[in-house]
């Protein structure tokens, strides 16, 4: 049966340039091309597809596929990072620069992130294009099978937005997530909270309430820290007073 806009699918992918791997949801692959990270959780994402969870070209190709389907598609700069545009480039003093700018840094400038091109004459000059913008990009996909359980399409789109495995627990309508601790200082989590807050409202109707809860444990004892009972000091007491 042909896949429709709104559905959800498991989905492998690894994205080339010029034979290039860029991305990769394949551990395996990740580690060939030297891009891995050890922190990232591989294997296949949960996406709706038509909601622009994957890049555009790959999206629309995945729409009217089997569950089980793979192959690959060559995605235009139109439909991948955009065309490269050439306003997006400009120089600025480097006496500007809390830190002297280094060739190939990435900086923030008024909210805004590019990276360091050149330095040319006591200017830096900054692209804040997306560094893949004007190439045509190759993708080899294959369609693990349709997602139909709420929940996994809940851990799908915390996984997809946030980068990170949560439990969640969902009755008489009312979802709790556990939040890893410390996850209120992570600037992705930040970002994205009320993004996956919202999609998760939209799609599953039966919700009525959403719990973030953030639970701490008190550390355990090191070693070095416990001190056994009978190598605990001994306390010197003064002798109690005579009785009179």
């Amino acid at each position: 049966m042909a896949l429709n806009t709104g559905e959800f699918i498991r989905l492998n992918y690894t994205g080339t340039v010029d034979g290039i791997v860029f991305d990769t949801t394949v551990e395996e692959k990740a580690k060939e091309a030297g891009i891995d990270n050890p922190s990232a959780e591989y294997g296949p994402i949960v996406i709706q597809l038509g909601r622009g969870h994957v890049i555009a070209g790959l999206d629309e190709a995945l729409i009217g596929k089997e569950a089980s389907d793979e192959g690959d598609v060559e995605v235009p700069p139109e439909k991948g990072f955009g065309p490269y545009d050439r306003n997006q480039v400009e120089a600025i003093p480097v006496k500007k620069f809390k830190n002297k700018p280094q060739v190939g840094a990435r900086v923030q400038i008024e909210n805004r992130e590019g990276v360091v091109r050149d330095i040319i004459g006591g200017r830096a000059v900054i692209d804040y294009n997306h560094n893949l913008a004007g190439q045509t990009l190759q993708y080899h996909y294959t369609i693990e099978g349709l997602v139909e359980d709420p929940i996994e399409k809940i851990r799908g789109l915390i996984q997809l937005y946030a980068g990170k495995s949560m439990d969640v627990v969902l009755e008489d309508g009312v979802l709790t997530i556990s939040l890893p601790p410390a996850i209120t200082y992570d600037r992705r989590w930040l970002l994205w909270r009320g993004t996956i807050v919202h999609d998760i409202f939209e799609i599953v109707a039966d919700i009525k309430e959403i719990k973030l809860i953030e639970s701490v444990k008190r550390p355990e004892a090191t070693p070095e820290e416990a001190v056994p009972e009978e190598a605990a000091p001994a306390i010197e007491q003064e002798p109690a007073p005579e009785q009179a």
